[in-house]
């Protein structure tokens, strides 16, 4: 699956961010500009690498040695840049210590510096790479930067920090951090907030969309840090607690467990595609240590495992054996279903399989692989075509209507947890490495 969806980009997009498998043309996302930045190339690299497609790394390595050049005039999303191209390169230096890889990350880090001057230091989500010029989204509320976002700097700048030695980067994103957690309200923290003011621009949040890697990056920079970051974990801590109690509910009958949306105090019984991480989030609670009471363990895990099969219940409830973008439980007959027409796609997402991959390797149940396999089966039936792997636009309706899109995610995130979850526990064992929010490996701190 991996040298398929890969080896057909390389023959029709080549240096392109992202690929259009149906057309055999090249792609690039609004977040990514219109410049060739060879996103997928870079995205892919570790799963390349990891599964020992030997001439495609090589022609991958090659291309970011001698072509790839971040001076250019596009505007992009500094979050995807980061979680992608920094994380991507920060992850292969991990795993190989080639020093081209820090090089680059550097490079890249640097470039998206400028984002971060602002009033409080949080970033701005938009930068032009060759300028400098920052601003924020037209559609953020009250043009306020995104929780998700600016807390889904801190790893990568962490690790960035801790392998050049070089305090900048951290001082960074620990600026944020301090922002941030003085303005949670008892603990709660929610999806926009003013770069100029350090106040929250709305009352919404989620562990889904908007909200979703914050949190998963203050259990990670704790691990990262060999657990030294105290202030991350004791953080993740109250953050799931407040989240737990103004979230997390079970349907009545059916007892399916999910994480809504608090909007101004109220719930809405929704959960999206993005949220089914916090599965996986949970078993590294879990299995790391992070909760300073002795009775946490087991309750994490059956979060871990209610979410993970919630996620599940919303794969097996379509047509074609995937999951929607996002699924409702207000009505007992229609429960983990999508009830709108723009919630029916799917983009070749991993986080269901995220999920599972967690709970394979923590709990070694059978059940986890199965519902993997059954997802990849899925993925081959209805995803797969000639040109590599598309997103479909309803996972209600077979046949199904392509997208005509293969995300870079996919390869860097999808296949490979696809490949891990069947590989034995010491392949990127939990012990040594955490995933970047773009499920590239970073070698965890040791002294």
């Amino acid at each position: 699956m991996v040298y398929h969806a890969f080896s057909n980009y390389e023959k029709y997009a080549w240096g392109a961010n992202e690929h259009r498998p149906i057309s055999k043309t090249s792609h690039s996302a609004n977040v990514f500009g219109s410049d060739k930045l060879g996103i997928s190339i870079i995205d892919s690299l570790d799963t390349l690498y990891l599964a020992e497609l030997k001439e495609l790394y090589d022609k991958s390595r090659d291309w970011v040695e001698k072509q790839f050049n971040i001076n250019v005039g596009s505007e992009v999303s500094a979050f995807e840049i980061n979680i992608r191209l920094v994380g991507g390169f920060l992850a292969m230096y991990g795993l190989t210590n080639d020093k081209l890889y820090l090089d680059k990350a550097q490079l890249v880090a640097d470039r998206l510096l400028p984002a971060f001057d602002t009033p409080t230091g949080i970033p701005y989500a938009l930068i032009t790479l060759s300028s400098g010029s920052s601003r924020n989204w037209n559609w953020a509320a009250g043009g306020c930067s995104i929780l998700s976002e600016l807390g889904t700097m801190h790893l990568e700048f962490q690790y960035l920090s801790q392998l050049t030695g070089k305090d900048t980067y951290l001082q960074k994103v620990e600026k944020i951090r301090k922002v941030v957690k003085d303005a949670s309200e008892n603990h709660l923290y929610y999806n926009y907030i003013n770069q100029h003011t350090g106040k929250w621009c709305q009352k919404q949040a989620s562990l889904g969309g908007l909200g979703d890697s914050f949190y998963e990056y203050l259990l990670k920079s704790w691990i990262l840090s060999g657990k030294k970051d105290e202030q991350a974990r004791s953080m993740y801590e109250d953050a799931m607690k407040a989240a737990e109690d103004s979230m997390l509910r079970k349907t009545p009958t059916t007892n399916l467990m999910y994480f809504g949306e608090q909007r101004s105090g109220r719930l809405d019984a929704q959960m999206g595609h993005l949220a089914c991480f916090v599965g996986g989030l949970y078993v590294l609670s879990a299995i790391s240590g992070a909760s300073s009471s002795n009775t946490s363990v087991k309750h994490e895990m059956e979060i871990a495992q209610g979410i993970g099969k919630t996620c599940h219940e919303s794969y097996t409830r379509s047509a074609t054996g995937l999951g929607p973008e996002a699924f409702h439980f207000e009505r007992a007959d229609n429960e983990a279903k999508s009830v709108r027409g723009d919630e029916k796609y799917y983009i070749l997402r991993p986080e269901a399989i995220e999920g599972w991959f967690y709970l394979w390797r923590s709990t070694h149940d059978q059940i986890y692989r199965d519902w993997a396999w059954d997802a990849l089966i899925s993925l081959e039936k209805h995803c797969r075509v000639d040109g590599g792997y598309s997103g479909i636009r309803d996972v209600y309706s077979v046949p199904v209507s392509h997208d005509d899109v293969q995300q870079s995610f996919f390869i860097a995130e999808t296949l490979k947890y696809l490949l891990l979850i069947f590989s034995d526990d010491s392949f990127i064992s939990l012990d040594s490495y955490v995933f970047n929010t773009e499920a590239h490996p970073f070698r965890i701190r040791t002294v």
